[in-house]
């Protein structure tokens, strides 16, 4: 982890990972700009001590000067679903904010990247663990255009000497202090279940209970926020000139919707019912990562991979969420 302080430029720093990952810069000594135009971010969860700028991630220009050492860039839309029925705003924002900021940083002379990628490019798996060798066969919009944004990486990085890092995510969870999850529509499956936990659903949908897994519920391999941030401040530290890394993030174990669910209710006491539902188009049965290059290349390991731990830290902060809600 570079032990020199760097200015970092955080697009969409105001959402539930940005937030959590200028948190942690901000107590590793870093300085920290965050760009978010709060579509879903919260002006709320900027860190104390950040700079906030409030714009899209297409006018980074604007702000991104020569004094910024690095960006880290979460600024997408990341909605499964809604990137099946609206693919047209998908490739507008996640593509082509990220072309604007890929020669925002060059006009500056910014050459550190580190971008927000996921597990959504590889489509559905031939086998797994999932390996960054994988094929890329997304089966979504959301996918294909984070695909596309890390096509425009490596050659931003061949042709003009970029060092960037490439981290896709499984599935993000958890919370950190006072930064956790408030999307508006809600579509992971941890908040919904605490949700229903609070009283604010009846009930859990399951979408699909004939997937070619041990219960028929989908397998998704789960990660803590917090080990998610530590990950992001390696990766900057790893970058080098003229190299695109990707890396995948992930626990390496995958638990089914029903296994989840049980967790939950075991963590808050409720006994959250649920609903079958039909399969959301786009949906990989099994999605588990081998994170070995992150171990090998950025020294990084989760911390935190127990289940129940990651859905207490989710609850607690859901409860804290509702009571402040008016």
């Amino acid at each position: 982890m570079s032990s020199t302080p760097l200015k970092c430029l955080v697009t969409g720093g105001a959402g539930y990972i940005g937030s959590v990952v200028a948190a942690h810069l901000l107590a590793a000594g870093h300085e920290v700009d965050v760009l978010d135009d709060l579509s879903s971010g919260h002006r709320d969860a900027v860190p104390d001590g950040a700079r906030f700028l409030e714009g899209r991630v297409q006018d980074a220009a604007r702000w991104l000067g020569p004094s910024h050492d690095a960006v880290l860039h979460f600024a997408a839309f990341s909605q499964v679903g809604q990137s099946v029925a609206q693919p047209e705003a998908y490739w507008r924002n996640n593509v082509g904010g990220t072309l604007e900021l890929l020669a925002a940083m060059r006009a500056a002379g910014v050459r550190r990247l580190v971008f927000s990628s996921t597990a959504a490019t590889y489509g559905e798996p031939a086998t797994v663990p999932i390996t960054e060798d994988a094929p890329t066969l997304p089966t979504n919009p959301y996918g294909a255009t984070k695909l596309a944004a890390d096509h425009m990486i490596s050659g931003e990085c061949a042709a003009h000497g970029l060092a960037a890092v490439s981290l896709r995510y499984f599935n993000v969870a958890g919370a950190h202090g006072r930064h956790g999850e408030r999307h508006t529509p809600e579509s992971h499956l941890i908040p919904l279940v605490l949700q229903v936990a609070l009283g604010e659903r009846e009930a859990l949908r399951v979408h699909g209970e004939d997937y070619a897994t041990p219960d028929g519920t989908c397998v998704r391999d789960y990660i803590h926020v917090a080990d998610l941030a530590e990950a992001h401040l390696l990766a900057l530290a790893a970058a080098r000139p003229g190299e695109h890394l990707i890396c995948n993030l992930g626990n390496g174990n995958g638990f089914s919707v029903r296994e989840v669910v049980e967790t939950a209710r075991k963590v808050t006491g409720h006994a959250i019912p649920e609903r079958t539902a039909a399969r959301r188009p786009g949906d990989p049965a099994v999605l588990v990562a081998s994170a070995d290059r992150a171990a090998h290349r950025l020294g990084w390991r989760p911390a935190r991979p127990d289940l129940a731990a990651i859905i207490e830290d989710a609850w607690t902060f859901a409860r804290r969420d509702a009571r402040a809600r008016p």
